[in-house]
C-alpha cells in the first residue's frame, strides 16, 4: 500500500512527523512567531495601504468599520495622492508614519501588495493583513508571487494573514479590519462566539446566522489563503479569549494540524468547545485500492479520527455549525443520553420519538409515581408515558404546562428535555409556557430545547433564554450533537496529558511554514509524492505473504502457523507437521489480493486434496504471467469472527490505526474506525465497540462470545511498534484476523506489508 499523500488543494503546508522533537532554537522561534499574531485580534494600531475616500471599497470599507465600531486604536490611511481620506490624516507610505504599526492592511494588487509587504517588513511591522487576490489561488505565477511575498516576510518576521483574505473583525475591541458587506447587512453585537475560517464567505454566513438568532459573536477571522498565518494557527490564538464560550472552524484542508491540536489543547483545559466544518472528503493517494487499509483510511477519515481524538466536533453543513450554538453557550453540563418529549401534539411526540431513535438519544420509561402525578393532572385521553402528549386540552386549560413540568422536573429518568409547541396564539398563554419552560430549565439544571415554528411562540421562548427551533427534528439533532460532544470532551478529557505529550513538541519548523529552506522562496505546498520534509515518498515494495507474517510476529501480532514451500514433497511435509486441514496460497510479492486469481486454496483435508490445491494455483500463476516466491502452507484456523487490523504512517498525522469488520467485503460494506497515537487497549476496544458488528462479539444466537481483549492488545501492539519501531515498513493490512472465542485469542490468517525500498 503506498503512503497516503494529500493533495495541494487540501493540504497547504508540511509538517514534521507528529512525534519529531523541536529543538530549543525551533521552541523559541515557534512561540514568538506565535505571539505575533496577538496583532491579529488586538492591535494597538494599524495602516491602511491602499487607502479609499469610498466607503464601499476594499480599502475604504476597513476605515469605515473601524471608526463605526469603536476602535480605540490609531489608524493611518495610506495614500500618496491624499490629504485626508473619510476625514483621517492620511500617510504618503508607510516610512512616513511616526510610529511602527502593529497591523498594516494591504489593499493594493499586484506588485504594489508585494511592495507594501516587504516595506512593512523592514520596519518591523508584526502582522500584515493581505487583501489583495491574485495570487495563490490563480495559477502558478500566482502561486510563485505569494512565495516570494513570504519568503521577504519570513527573512523580517513578519507574519501574514492572506493573501485573498476577507479581513479579521474582533468586536470586542472593535478591531474590524475586514471588507465584507455581512457587518453594514447584519448588525453586529459582541458575544462569547468566535468564528475562524479559511474562507471569507464562510466566515461571515455562520456569524449571519448566530445574529439571527440573537447570539453575540466576537471574533470573525478570514485567512484566505493560508500563505503564512493558518486558519488552525488562528484559532489557537483565539482560543485564548478568556471571554470566549464556542469557537467555530470552516476549513477546506487541514493545513496546519500541529496548531489545531494546540487550539484543542488550550480548549479543553477551559472547557471551550470546539465544532468544525471541513468540506473536501477526497481520497488520498494513487495506490490505495491496493490495500483494505489504504482505501478505508483516506486523509477525510483521518481527518475524523483527528479531530474526535482532540475533542472537536466536526460537523457536515453550515446549519449544523451553528444550530446547537445555544445549547453550548447556557453552561449545561448533560450527564447521559436520556430525553424526555413533552407536546401539545401527539404527531409531534412521534416525530421526536423517531429524531431521537435516529440521533441516538434515549426514551426512558417515567417513573410510576411520576405516571400517576400526571394523570391525576392531565385528561384521560392524555399520554403519560415518554413522550408526554397534553393534547389540545392546553387550548382550554394553559396552566396544564406549568403544573405537569414540575413533576417531570423530579423523575430520575431524564438527562435532558425536547418541549414541543407545533400549533399556539389566540386563546393560549404562550407567555405563561415560555415562564413555566424557563423555570422548569431553572430548576432542573438540565438542556431544555424548544420546537415552535410559529415565529411569535418561538420569540416568547427564545426572549426566556430557551433554544428555539422550528421542528422537533432540529430541536433533536441539535441537542444530540451538544450531548454527543459533551461526551466526546469528557472522553478526551481523561487522556489528555498523553495526548498532549505526543503532540508537545510537533509540528512544523516554523509556524505556517515548510520544513525546507523557506526563506529561499521554497514551495511550501504538499505536492503528490513528497513526504513531510518536502523531499520524495520514499520508494516500497510489496511483501510477500511470508515475509509479511514474520514482520506481524515480530511485532508482536499473533500469526497463524504456517511455512513457505517450493515443491509439492516440501508442501506436504508442512501440511503433515501443521497438521490438516490446510490452506494453501500462492505466494507472490506482486500481488496483494492473491484469492482474486485463484491462488488460494482453503480446507484442504488431506494429501490428496493438497495435491490437487498445488497444481490448481500452479496453473492459475502460470495463467497469470506470475512467478512464484513458493507456495505458503498455513493450519486452517478454527471457526471464528473475521476481523479486520491495519496500521500506515500517515505523512502528517504519523501512524493511523484501523480496527473493523473482516472478510473480503470489507471496501463493499466498510465498518471501520480510526485511532491516531497514543494508542491504548481502552481506545481500540471503545473504537471496536462502535462498529456496526459489535454487538455480534458479544455472542449471537448460540455463537460465543468473541476475545476482544486479545483483538485489541494485539491492535495496540500493532500501533505502538509502527509509531515507536525503528524499521522501515510503511503499511500493514491484516485481513482476516480470526477472533476465537472468549479465551481463545486471535490469529493474522492473511496480511499484506509495504517497506520503503
Amino acid at each position: 500500500m503506498a503512503t497516503v499523500r494529500l493533495e495541494v488543494s487540501q493540504l497547504h503546508h508540511p509538517t514534521s512527523a507528529p512525534h519529531a522533537p523541536l529543538s530549543a532554537d525551533e521552541r523559541l522561534l515557534r512561540g514568538t512567531l506565535h505571539a505575533q499574531l496577538d496583532a491579529a485580534i488586538a492591535p494597538a494600531s494599524i495602516a491602511l495601504v491602499g487607502a479609499s475616500e469610498q466607503a464601499n471599497k476594499i480599502g475604504g470599507r476597513p476605515l469605515v468599520y473601524l471608526k463605526r465600531f469603536g476602535y480605540q486604536g490609531r489608524v493611518y490611511p495610506i495614500n500618496p495622492a491624499r490629504e485626508l481620506t473619510q476625514g483621517l490624516r492620511t500617510w504618503a507610505s508607510l516610512a512616513s508614519l511616526p510610529e511602527v504599526p502593529d497591523m498594516v492592511i494591504v489593499a493594493v494588487a499586484g506588485d504594489a501588495a508585494i511592495e507594501a509587504v516587504a516595506q512593512a517588513a523592514r520596519l518591523g511591522v508584526k502582522l500584515a493583513l493581505v487583501m489583495s487576490s491574485g495570487f495563490g489561488e490563480t495559477d502558478a505565477a500566482g502561486r510563485a508571487r505569494e512565495q516570494a511575498m513570504v519568503a521577504i516576510a519570513r527573512r523580517h518576521g513578519l507574519r501574514i494573514v492572506g493573501p485573498n483574505t476577507q479581513g479579521l473583525a474582533n468586536f470586542g475591541n472593535g478591531a474590524v479590519a475586514s471588507f465584507s458587506t455581512m457587518f453594514t447587512e447584519t448588525e453586529p453585537a459582541d458575544g462569547p462566539v468566535g468564528i475562524v475560517s479559511q474562507s471569507g464567505a464562510l466566515s461571515v454566513v455562520p456569524y449571519h446566522l448566530l445574529r439571527t438568532r440573537s447570539v453575540g459573536v466576537r471574533h470573525v477571522h478570514a485567512t484566505g489563503n493560508d500563505s503564512d498565518a493558518t486558519a488552525c494557527e488562528m484559532a489557537a490564538v483565539v482560543a485564548r479569549d478568556p471571554d470566549l464560550r464556542l469557537l467555530l472552524l470552516y476549513l477546506e484542508g487541514l493545513p496546519d494540524p500541529w496548531n489545531l491540536a494546540q487550539a484543542a489543547r488550550i480548549a479543553r483545559r477551559r472547557g471551550l468547545p470546539i465544532v468544525a466544518l471541513k468540506s473536501g472528503s477526497t481520497p488520498a493517494g494513487q495506490q490505495a485500492a491496493q490495500s483494505h487499509t489504504g482505501s478505508l483510511a483516506t486523509e477525510d477519515r483521518v481527518v475524523d479520527a483527528f479531530m474526535a481524538q482532540h475533542g472537536i466536533w466536526r460537523v457536515r453543513s453550515v446549519n449544523e455549525l451553528v444550530d446547537a450554538a445555544p445549547l453550548y453557550l447556557k453552561g449545561w453540563r448533560p450527564a447521559g443520553r436520556r430525553i424526555v418529549v413533552i407536546s401539545n401534539s401527539g404527531a409531534v411526540c412521534v416525530l421526536a420519538a423517531d429524531a431521537a431513535s435516529r440521533a441516538g438519544l434515549q426514551l426512558p420509561a417515567l417513573s410510576a409515581d411520576t405516571r400517576e402525578q400526571l394523570g391525576r393532572i392531565l385528561p384521560g385521553f392524555a399520554t403519560t408515558t415518554n413522550p408526554v402528549d397534553i393534547t389540545a386540552a392546553l387550548l382550554s386549560n394553559s396552566s396544564l404546562f406549568g403544573q405537569i413540568l414540575p413533576v417531570i422536573a423530579d423523575d430520575p429518568a431524564a438527562d435532558a428535555f425536547v418541549i414541543g409547541i407545533p400549533v399556539a396564539g389566540a386563546g393560549y398563554d404562550v407567555d405563561l409556557f415560555a415562564r413555566d419552560a424557563a423555570a422548569f430549565a431553572e430548576r432542573t439544571g438540565k438542556p431544555v430545547v424548544v420546537a415552535a415554528p410559529q415565529d411569535s411562540v418561538a420569540a416568547c421562548f427564545r426572549a426566556r433564554g430557551l433554544p428555539v427551533y422550528v421542528t422537533e427534528d432540529d430541536a433533536v439533532r441539535a441537542l444530540a450533537q451538544f450531548i454527543g460532544h459533551s461526551e466526546l470532551m469528557a472522553q478526551v478529557n481523561a487522556t489528555g496529558d498523553a495526548l498532549d505529550g505526543r503532540w508537545a513538541d510537533a509540528g512544523p519548523r516554523r509556524l505556517g511554514a515548510g520544513a525546507a529552506s523557506a526563506d529561499a522562496g521554497a514551495d511550501p505546498a504538499v505536492v503528490p509524492g513528497a513526504d513531510p520534509a518536502g523531499q520524495p515518498s520514499p520508494a516500497q515494495t510489496l511483501l510477500n505473504e511470508n515475509d509479511s507474517l514474520r514482520v506481524l510476529a515480530g511485532a508482536g501480532v499473533p500469526v497463524v502457523a504456517h511455512r513457505l514451500c517450493g515443491a509439492l514433497s516440501e508442501a506436504l511435509a508442512a501440511a503433515a507437521d501443521i497438521g490438516y486441514p490446510v490452506v494453501l496460497k500462492g505466494c507472490s510479492s506482486l500481488i496483494a489480493h492473491k484469492s482474486d486469481l485463484g491462488l488460494v486454496q482453503l480446507n484442504l483435508a488431506d494429501a490428496a486434496a493438497l495435491g490437487r490445491a498445488h497444481a490448481a494455483i500452479g496453473a492459475a500463476a502460470r495463467s497469470a504471467g506470475l512467478v512464484l516466491d513458493g507456495m505458503l502452507v498455513a493450519a486452517m484456523v478454527g471457526r471464528g469472527r473475521e476481523l479486520m487490523l491495519g496500521a500506515r504512517r500517515d505523512p502528517v498525522f504519523g501512524t493511523v490505526l484501523l480496527v473493523g469488520d473482516g472478510g473480503a467485503q470489507v471496501e463493499v460494506l466498510p465498518d471501520a474506525r480510526l485511532l491516531l497515537a497514543p494508542f491504548d487497549v481502552d481506545s481500540v476496544r471503545q473504537a471496536v465497540s462502535q462498529l456496526r458488528i459489535a454487538p455480534l462479539l458479544g455472542g449471537f444466537r448460540g455463537s460465543p462470545a468473541r476475545d476482544v481483549e486479545a483483538f485489541c492488545a494485539a491492535a495496540v501492539r500493532l500501533g505502538r511498534w509502527m509509531e515507536e519501531g525503528d524499521h522501515t515498513v510503511l503499511s500493514v493490512d491484516i485481513n482476516p484476523v480470526i477472533v476465537g472465542p472468549v479465551g481463545q485469542g486471535c490469529l493474522a490468517a492473511d496480511a499484506v506489508v509495504f517497506q520503503a525500498v
